[in-house]
């Protein structure tokens, strides 16, 4: 369980580093604990489920830590079952979030693989239709970042790695999900405040955040006749492992929203459950702005 101090108002986690891409496991100071809520006092409460999954199927990508991990268990905790896709490097992670998800009474099937592949993402749908039966909740959330300042210091190896990593496997695994999906399940794809506010230090992951924008949207227009509905999350400053990894220190002591301090994983997830529920049943094509209280368009 999270300590109560991080999150207060103004608490900024300590500076920290890691190697890429990152490992929850890792992570100084106290963990984020993906199934609590911050409350206004700056304490915290249990999310509240209301069984909204009960019998569903999903796909989680990047479900090892940070947002992945407490989508995976919000959607546990609502009585789906899951599949999460990750790095081999990350599996002491994938298994401590295999093991919060059945805390919750709910398999959770693990898929260690490198998704730039595209026969790999084949090979991730595969699995878990082998596993589940079913997908009826696709969750793209595997995501490559690294700070680079100026255009003619972005090598042109970190720009296609970026994308091949962070909008390609998207394509792929919607691609061989889509063909048994039914009206009533959802794609949720994960993009970035940064597709809004073109953070100049990440070109290559804003410029693919932003892509990701683009495909929700076309594909949405694809399938919402179908009654497949296609939505993406634009997260803001959000504390995961991601951070310590990709961001010098001065950024990350910067690392803070109007609110006065990052989000938690689990106030990112809450959009992955609202979105794949039949509470957002009108919704597709859009996208939703978890962070922090910066204000966009789009």
């Amino acid at each position: 369980m999270a300590d109560k101090s991080q999150f207060e108002r103004g608490h900024q986690p300590p500076v920290s580093h890691q190697d890429p891409p990152g490992r929850q496991s890792d992570m100084k100071g106290p963990p984020p604990a993906s199934e609590y809520l911050p409350t206004e006092d700056g304490g915290y409460q249990l999310y509240k489920a209301a069984g909204k999954f009960e019998g569903k199927k999903a796909l989680i990508t990047g479900g090892d830590s940070g947002i992945g991990r407490a989508t995976a268990i919000l959607y546990a905790m609502e009585g789906a079952e899951s599949t999460i896709v990750y790095l081999p490097e990350e599996e002491k992670d994938a298994q401590e979030t295999k093991k919060l998800v059945e805390k919750y009474g709910n398999k959770c099937h693990l898929f260690a693989t490198d998704l730039r592949d595209k026969k790999n993402c084949k090979a991730a749908v595969d699995k878990a239709l082998e596993w589940m039966g079913r997908i009826n909740i696709l969750v793209n959330n595997a995501a490559y970042q690294m700070m680079i300042n100026d255009i003619n210091e972005l090598s042109e190896e970190q720009w296609e790695n970026t994308f091949n990593v962070n909008i390609h496997p998207y394509f792929y695994i919607a691609k061989y999900t889509l063909p048994q999906m039914k009206a009533g399940d959802s794609i949720i794809n994960n993009a970035s405040v940064n597709a809004y506010i073109g953070r100049p230090d990440l070109l290559d992951y804003t410029s693919t955040k932003g892509a990701i924008v683009a495909f929700t949207r076309g594909l949405s227009n694809q399938y919402v006749g179908r009654g497949i509905r296609v939505n993406a999350v634009a997260p803001g400053p959000v504390w995961t492992p991601l951070i310590p990894a990709t961001m010098n220190d001065e950024a990350q002591k910067q690392f803070t929203s109007p609110m006065g301090r990052p989000s938690q994983p689990s106030e990112i997830a809450t959009c992955f459950v609202f979105l794949a529920s039949l509470d957002s049943a009108s919704i597709s094509g859009q996208t939703l702005h978890p962070n922090g209280g910066v204000v966009v368009n789009g």
